[in-house]
């Protein structure tokens, strides 16, 4: 179950038993640099799985998670959405009212993206051979139109050689901001599916967030963006810092977390910032326009509680957490997420 987690386990499996078998097509951004995803001739292309268990819990259910994950991995490498694709793969027996629900609720959050659904495919199998359904969406899309000058504005303060939000842009004296809580996805998804009843019901953060993400790129200077998804916020930060090759900073004070999931967490001994959320973003911005970008954010509804987490720097090769206590600590990158089946 590792080598789907999204950890480091994860990324050596892909690597050494998929990626080494795939010719290198010369694309812009291409499979080998593992960015959520590729620009191929102009067009950015994703392709997502799905098989979250349950198909419904508080915040959310597949459908919804189908759509927001796929867009969001368009949005976050510079793109703008154009149509999604969907193939259903359903078990034998599968309750239609539990098609419908999920049916419905795929519809509404591409309607709420502004993205449609273009194409699709339907398979059913044998009952037992999946767990009720699969859900595998895939998006193309083009170029924000704000890309050139958001890029622009950067380029006034240091040099960029990034023509796209790869993770592999972040430089040293960049801002780090964090759109929103941390951790809400992966504990609901947990406490529902195992009925821990917690005494303040946590609810997934499943949102489209290309809208968000537009009102950051108009403002210009981010350089990077990532969704933090299996692995987590942990997760996220450790594939920027490797892949820019860049130490990262992260106030421990700063981390938005609600006490809910704080104590969740706590109660299961999970650390927070290795569980994959679905509904935010980190970016990765030139600092002299860290504030603009986080009031830009903060004015959309899904960047209410957007903040400034901490920033990259040369002095360290790895993710250092400045505790709040006053001491430090390297915050490693996960195996995998400790939460399996949520996303």
């Amino acid at each position: 179950m590792g080598h789907g987690a999204g950890g480091e386990t994860m990324q050596e499996f892909i690597a050494s038993h998929i990626i080494s078998h795939m010719p290198d097509a010369g694309m812009t951004v291409p499979l080998r640099s593992l960015d959520d995803a590729a620009v191929v001739d102009g067009i950015v292309f994703t392709t997502d799985g799905h098989t979250v268990k349950p198909l419904f819990f508080p915040g959310g259910d597949i459908g919804s998670l189908s759509v927001a994950g796929t867009v969001n991995d368009i949005a976050v490498i510079g793109g703008d959405p154009l149509a999604l694709s969907c193939a259903l793969i359903i078990e034998e027996g599968l309750d239609l009212n539990m098609v419908d629900r999920a049916m419905a609720s795929l519809g509404r959050t591409a309607k709420e993206a502004g993205v449609p659904i273009a194409t699709g495919d339907t398979k059913v199998m044998e009952a037992g051979a999946i767990d009720q359904m699969i859900v595998v969406t895939s998006a193309v899309g083009k170029r924000s139109p704000h890309m050139d000058q958001n890029l622009e504005v950067a380029s006034k303060y240091r040099t960029v050689n990034n023509t796209w939000l790869t993770d592999d842009s972040t430089r040293d004296g960049d801002v780090i901001i964090l759109s929103g809580n941390v951790g809400e996805h992966g504990i609901a998804l947990l406490s529902f599916r195992e009925g821990y009843g917690f005494e303040s019901e946590v609810r997934s953060d499943i949102a489209p967030l290309n809208g968000l993400i537009t009102e950051a790129l108009k403002i210009g200077g981010v350089v990077a963006m990532k969704d933090p998804t299996r692995g987590g916020l942990a997760n996220t930060l450790n594939e920027w810092s490797q892949k820019s090759g860049v130490g990262i900073e992260v106030e421990e004070s700063s981390l938005p977390l609600t006490d809910p999931v704080r104590n969740a967490a706590d109660l299961l001994g999970i650390d927070p910032l290795s569980i994959g959320n679905e509904g935010k973003v980190v970016v990765s911005c030139v600092a002299e326009m860290a504030e603009d970008v986080l009031k830009a954010m903060r004015g959309h509804q899904y960047g209410k509680n957007a903040t400034i987490i901490g920033r990259a720097t040369s002095k360290y090769r790895q993710v250092v957490l400045h505790t709040e206590i006053g001491g430090k600590r390297i915050l490693e990158a996960p195996m995998g997420d400790p939460v399996p089946r949520i996303c």
